[in-house]
């Protein structure tokens, strides 16, 4: 599959929906994210893992099944009522996404959709999406 398609197969579910800003999740989802954002004309906003953004920080920490993680966005990312787009590579067990969903969610922005290259139906990670539209262009 190449680049072009993997964007296009990812923002497809989307395509009549409006989207101010991809939420992009560190560090593989920028590259997609970073596609998908040039494609529909949005803007793009990085997640990232604790002191690696320059500005003032809201994180939010989560565990997975080796430990805990954190991830930080910027304060004056997001403004109430974007409607936003969460991309990353793979959808696993479902924690990353929904501390970033936590992330947005204190912002007051609507997240508009999910969208991943690749998910691992078998860890169960829709659980963690609260009935959220998530998309996977390739299932495990």
């Amino acid at each position: 599959m190449s680049f072009k398609s993997a964007i296009d197969q990812m923002t497809s579910p989307f395509d009549k929906t409006s989207i101010d800003t991809v939420v992009a999740i560190e560090a593989r989802g920028y590259l997609l994210g970073a596609g998908i954002a040039l494609k529909i004309g949005s803007g793009i906003v990085p997640v990232r893992k604790p002191n690696k953004l320059p500005w003032l920080t809201f994180e939010e920490s989560y565990e997975l099944e080796y430990g805990s993680e954190t991830l930080q966005i910027h304060q004056d990312a997001l403004c109430k009522g974007d409607n936003v787009l969460l991309v990353d590579d793979v959808l696993a067990t479902g924690g990353t996404l929904r501390a970033t969903i936590n992330l947005v969610e204190r912002f007051g922005a609507n997240i508009v959709g999910i969208s991943v290259l690749a998910e691992l139906t078998f860890l169960n990670g829709r659980e963690q999406l609260k009935g959220l539209q998530a998309h996977s262009v390739i299932s495990y």
